[in-house]
This record gives C-alpha cells, sequence and structure tokens, in this order.
C-alpha cells in the first residue's frame, strides 16, 4: 500500500433528538398529565490510536465520517435512544488539526489512546419536564442541539526510537536492511528512499528499539530542493539521531588522505536544513556515524574519521561503520540500546 502521510476528512457528530409532546390517556386516569420523553444524545467521534495501521491511505477514498443521530424521545416518558458513537482507528503520530483555524485538536501517542474529535449534539427536553403547580399542560419542548460538524487535516509523523539522517547515498537504506529486518529499496542512485521506512533493530532477549530510515537531504532542502523536508516531521519524535556520513564522497572530495573538508561540510549542511525546519529537531541528541569505512581498512578509516571529528570540534560520540559487510553495526546498536536504557522515554 502507498504510504500517506497527510490527508484531509470531514467529521460530522449526530444531533440530538427533539423532547416529545404528550399527554396520559389512560381509563380511569382523567387528568393524567403530560408524559412526553426526552430525546436522545447524538453520537460523537472519537480518533483511536491503533498500532497496526503505519499509513493515511485508507482517508484517500473514506473522508467523510458521520455518527448516529439521537432518537425522538417517545410518550409514557420514554427517553430516545442515543446515536451511537464512531471510533476511527488512526496510526500512531496522528496529529489532528481543525483544518479551518490550523488549531491542533491533539494527538495521538500511546497505543489504544482516544480522542473527541466531534461531540455529540445534546437532547431535547419533552413536556414532562415543563410540569409546574402553574402549567399543569405544558405543550413546551425543545429540539436537540445539532453536533459538531468540521473539516480536520491529519498529519502522520512516525514514531521511532532512532532517526537516520544525511545525504543521498550515504547508507542509511543499507544500514537499516543490516540491522533489522525491514527490507527498503536499495540501489545506485540519489534518493532511493521515497518514504519513510521503520525497522525493530533486536539487540538481545527483550531488547529492541524501532529506527526509522527517511529520504535523503541535500543543500536548500529546506527551500524544497531535492525531496523538501516534508519527511523530517516523522522524525520529530525520535529520541536519537544517527547522521550518516559517508566516508568517500561518489564526488571524490575526499580521498583516505584527503582533508575531510567536504565531508564536514556536508554534515554541516545537514545541520542547518535540520535548523531550518525546527529548532527543537536541531537540539536532540545527534550522533555521527560515518558509513563505508571498509573502503579505507581499519586504520586509515579511523585516522580520517578522526580528521573530520576535529574539523567539526564534535563532541558527541561517533563511529566507524560499514553497513554493507556489516562491520560495526553490532557495536553501533548496542551503544544505542544502552543510551535508549539510560534515557527512557518521558
Amino acid at each position: 500500500m502507498k504510504f500517506v502521510d497527510e490527508a484531509t476528512i470531514r467529521v460530522e457528530a449526530g444531533n440530538g433528538g427533539r423532547g416529545h409532546v404528550s399527554f396520559r390517556r389512560e381509563m380511569k386516569v382523567p387528568f393524567g398529565g403530560p408524559d412526553g420523553g426526552d430525546g436522545g444524545d447524538g453520537g460523537s467521534l472519537h480518533a483511536v490510536a491503533d498500532i497496526n495501521l503505519n499509513t493515511l491511505a485508507d482517508f484517500r477514498f473514506n473522508r467523510v465520517f458521520r455518527a448516529q443521530h439521537g432518537e425522538q424521545g417517545q410518550r409514557k416518558n420514554c427517553t430516545g435512544a442515543k446515536g451511537a458513537d464512531l471510533d476511527i482507528p488512526m496510526p500512531l503520530g496522528t496529529m489532528i488539526y481543525d483544518a479551518d483555524t490550523g488549531e491542533l485538536m491533539g494527538e495521538l501517542t500511546r497505543k489504544n489512546s482516544r480522542l473527541l474529535i466531534a461531540q455529540g449534539g445534546w437532547h431535547g427536553i419533552g413536556n414532562a419536564r415543563f410540569k409546574s403547580s402553574t402549567n399543569r399542560a405544558p405543550r413546551q419542548f425543545t429540539p436537540g442541539t445539532q453536533g459538531d460538524q468540521r473539516d480536520l487535516r491529519l498529519e502522520l509523523s512516525l514514531m521511532a526510537d532512532v532517526g537516520l539522517l544525511g545525504m543521498p547515498n550515504a547508507g542509511k537504506s543499507t544500514l537499516l536492511a543490516s540491522v533489522s529486518a525491514a527490507r527498503p529499496k536499495i540501489a545506485g542512485y540519489p534518493f532511493t528512499t521515497l518514504y519513510p521506512q521503520p525497522g525493530v533493530v533486536s539487540v538481545g532477549p527483550l531488547k529492541s528499539f524501532v529506527m526509522m530510515d527517511i529520504p535523503g537531504l541535500i543543500e536548500g532542502a529546506a527551500a524544497g530542493a531535492g525531496l523538501g523536508i516534508r519527511f523530517l516531521k516523522h522524525v520529530q519524535r525520535t529520541r536519537l539521531l544517527l547522521h550518516l556520513v559517508d566516508v568517500l564522497p561518489p564526488d571524490g572530495g575526499d580521498s583516505s588522505t584527503g582533508s575531510g573538508q567536504a565531508i564536514a561540510n556536508n554534515v554541516r549542511k545537514i545541520n542547518r536544513e535540520l535548523k531550518a525546519f525546527s529548532a527543537g529537531l536541531a537540539k536532540k541528541p545527534q550522533w555521527l556515524v560515518f558509513n563505508k569505512a571498509d573502503l579505507l581498512g581499519d586504520r586509515n578509516a579511523r585516522a580520517h574519521c578522526q580528521k573530520i571529528v576535529r574539523k567539526l570540534k564534535w563532541t558527541k560520540p561517533w563511529f566507524a561503520i560499514s553497513a554493507a559487510t556489516k562491520q560495526g553495526t553490532e557495536e553501533l546498536s548496542r551503544a544505542v540500546m544502552k543510551w535508549i536504557e539510560e534515557h527512557p522515554a518521558p
């Protein structure tokens, strides 16, 4: 199924049922009095987080959701039936906005969490409620109120523990395939990854975390270059960013004896795009991961990476790996797992 992370839907809650006007007509009860019952409340709509969904594709075709109306009150003080509520399953990480005002109504961040998105109308009152010592045969009643009706904009921000960043062809998809059971498309040309791809990384019994690959970024992505930065919203909820760097960029700007200036510049470019998208995202914990280290050999690769680290004045953790040969990937996975355990989600 095609990955869809944005959709617009319309929700219409049920109207409340009107109150009833009637009078008792029983044998040997000459003055029975009013007995009109209240109407029923209209049904409401709720968004419900479903862990089995990971896309908003279903909302491309089914765009209007309506709850049931409340029924009218009946004779003998019988209350009308309440309209049935309607639950709308949505993926974890869905943010729900009012399409007209732009207001964020809420987000689904926990399994089975529920969010009221359209309140049903309130019931009307029957004439039995208006009876008094001075009004013994009331004919008053109230109609039910109308349920909420609004257009909603849905935005999906996938939830993962670790997000992969980097230039196109840095090896993000190869790393994801190497350490998890995910099978993203891998090819030798830029922008092979068109949609975010999550995978579960297992590092031992009852120890695992979710890693997510997003399409590659290039300079100017914030202005729409390449695939733009619309997919960066999917790493907003991640707890740790792994910035993958190709130790030998395809443009040949560096070699095993080079200064590493071109690679350092690429790292800076990506971080500038992060900051342009969100200041909060740019402040997330970030580790450098130098990929394709097998092309230089262990000693040369480490010396080469240290040059780049010094140029960047990088003080955070960094790793040299080869996603294709799995060199260093187990060490990286264990380090990430340890960090996640030491920094539990709030």
